[in-house]
């Protein structure tokens, strides 16, 4: 979801498009057609969010943004 970003507004920026981005696979899934595939690529999404979440908070706790 493009290039990585350097200052803590456009970090929460980020944040809140994946936000939004994961609210609307979620908001998509019809509980008749959903399957296990579908939950292991939810769980990939969150787990790549965590680990940019982490990412910013190292960042901010190292004084990079």
């Amino acid at each position: 979801m493009g290039k990585a970003t350097d200052n803590r507004a456009s970090q929460i920026n980020y944040l809140k498009n994946r936000m939004n981005m994961l609210q609307q696979v979620v908001d998509s899934m019809e509980a008749e057609s959903v399957g296990p595939d579908d939950m292991n690529q939810l769980l990939h999404m969150m787990h790549e969010l965590e680990g940019k979440i982490e990412r910013f908070k190292k960042d901010w706790q190292d004084g990079y943004s």
